[in-house]
């Protein structure tokens, strides 16, 4: 007899449907997969056979053919465990009635029968909002992944516990209740949480307020300075005064942290912005995304986020020049033989290093030890592109005593933080329907229309451009600067001091002018 199971695929953050076509025929014994599946979809049989003995079925001595169709489309992960038992037990009669026809199954079978928590099901809800059968279908996953499948409204999501309990809610013996999550609820009561604050760093005052802006704007920064400035606490400060996730933001950073396998039954969603911290030891690989089956990478982790590369230039070159597409693009796209798979990647880079391998060059108080050469390849790691698409360049100097001292460092983060959020607002307003949300997504041709500045900043613009030698890239970046400059202050036009700050911010420009 065969049986059409219906079950889902994961393609990078998408998720495919799958037919699992369970043939059980007349013959030997035997166990046939077939429909292009990796190594994980074939222990399956193993998991399978054992899981449905020790529920209490009848595992057939027959011969058994498993088809997951489309056969183009890879097959990866334990997650095929669940619909190949379910077409086992419907094709040998085991399983009655036909409401196993209007579900789509997922899920990992442990060797007892209970059903084990898989990666990429809130992925799975998602897309299959978005096919034909959602509203006439159960997806059926999980105890441990219901939550995330709640998430998603219009889907019918059953949680299981064992294949014991789906049989007999398959059958009608048992009710389980759909799961449905109110997200908007939870975002409500979401504290905000944050190991560091503005208030404890002290002096830095330059730096703060370019931190401000960078929050404000989505803009990436670079802070350079010598050791023990306090680059490291400024940039792990940052995460403490951006505004919270939006709803669908958590939905869309939780999508990736699900593929990823990262979220938990303890930790179901992403309710804080990601701050991600990768080792400057890290691959292209783990950076961008891949592996041999494809993953993203931290700067897909880190989208609606930070990505903070501590002494950035001890990264490698190649791991550096990796950035320059997705910082501009804002994803980032995997290719490999059989298929391609784009993954978001729209986060702030915030990055810290010394200006030279021994730290202190222009440091008053130490000597640097390096020579103009070692100095100069050093700083070569930090390429002229890459530099260009970094839009605030800041110098952190090193403290006196007298700032050590201070009794207080200064403003708080919440207070920073009310700033940061009506500038997010106005921007949001302003650019909502070119469907952006910061002005360091402003593309090109939309300058002139969001930007518009008045002619004293134009000319002090062009004196700069002039002395400097921008590039055009730089040039659009300093006016989305002085654009952030203008939201933080409630101005809707772009004056000649909102340029003026803006070309403070670019030390390295100015350092090699």
């Amino acid at each position: 007899m065969l049986a059409v199971v219906k079950s889902l695929a994961l393609a990078g953050l998408e998720a495919q449907p799958v037919q699992v076509e369970v043939d059980v025929s007349p013959g030997l014994p035997c166990f046939d997969l077939v429909g292009l599946p990796d190594a994980a979809v074939r222990e399956s049989k193993e998991r399978v056979r054992t899981a449905i003995k020790n529920a209490g079925f009848d595992f057939p001595a027959k011969r058994i053919t498993v088809n997951l169709a489309p056969a183009v489309l890879k097959k990866e992960g334990p997650g095929f465990d669940l619909p190949i038992a379910v077409g086992i037990l419907a094709s040998t009669g085991q399983l009655q009635g036909e409401r196993w026809q209007q579900c789509f199954f997922a899920g990992e079978l442990s060797l007892n029968g209970d059903i084990r928590s898989i990666p990429g099901v809130l992925s799975m809800a998602w897309s299959l909002k978005n096919m034909e059968e959602a509203g006439d279908h159960w997806l059926v996953v999980p105890e441990g992944n219901g939550f995330e499948a709640g998430l998603v409204a219009g889907i019918q999501a059953v949680p299981v516990k064992s294949l014991q309990d789906l049989v007999a809610f398959l059958q009608g013996e048992r009710h389980i209740e759909p799961v449905a999550v109110d997200l908007e609820k939870i975002v409500r009561t979401v504290p905000v949480e944050s190991t560091l604050d503005f208030s404890r760093v002290r002096g830095q005052h330059a730096a703060k307020r370019a931190l401000e802006i960078a929050a404000a704007g989505g803009h990436n920064v670079l802070l350079m300075g010598p050791p023990g400035s306090g680059k490291t606490m400024l940039a792990r400060s940052l995460i403490s005064i951006l505004p919270p996730l939006e709803p669908d933001e958590i939905l869309a950073v939780s999508r990736i942290y699900s593929v990823a396998g990262l979220l938990t039954r303890e930790q179901p969603l992403v309710l804080q912005r990601p701050f991600r911290a990768p080792h400057h030891t890290a691959s292209t690989a783990s950076i961008i995304g891949g592996g041999k089956n494809p993953k993203p990478g931290e700067i897909s982790l880190a989208t609606y986020g930070v990505l903070f590369l501590d002494e950035m230039m001890e990264f490698r070159k190649d791991v550096l020049e990796a950035l320059r597409q997705p910082l501009e693009d804002r994803q980032v796209t995997v290719t490999r033989v059989q298929a391609s798979y784009v993954y978001p990647a729209d986060f702030m880079l915030v990055a810290t290093s010394n200006p030279c391998p021994c730290g202190f060059l222009g440091d008053p108080e130490h000597q640097c030890t390096c020579t103009p050469y070692q100095v100069q390849k050093y700083r070569h790691k930090l390429s002229g592109p890459l530099l260009d698409r970094i839009d605030l360049q800041i110098e952190v100097p090193r403290l006196t005593l007298a700032e050590l001292q201070q009794e207080e460092g200064g403003e708080a983060s919440a207070r920073i933080r009310q700033r940061v959020t009506e500038a997010r607002r106005r921007q949001l307003r302003r650019l909502k329907r070119f469907g952006l949300y910061c002005n360091a997504q402003i593309p090109g041709n939309l300058m002139p229309q969001l930007c518009p500045v008045e002619p004293a900043g134009l000319k002090l613009l062009a004196s700069a451009f002039a002395k400097l030698g921008f590039s055009m890239r730089a040039y659009d970046r300093i006016i989305k600067i002085a654009r952030t400059i203008a939201d933080l202050e409630g101005s809707d036009r772009i004056t000649d001091l909102h340029i003026a700050e803006a070309l403070q911010y670019r030390f390295l420009d100015r350092a090699y002018a």
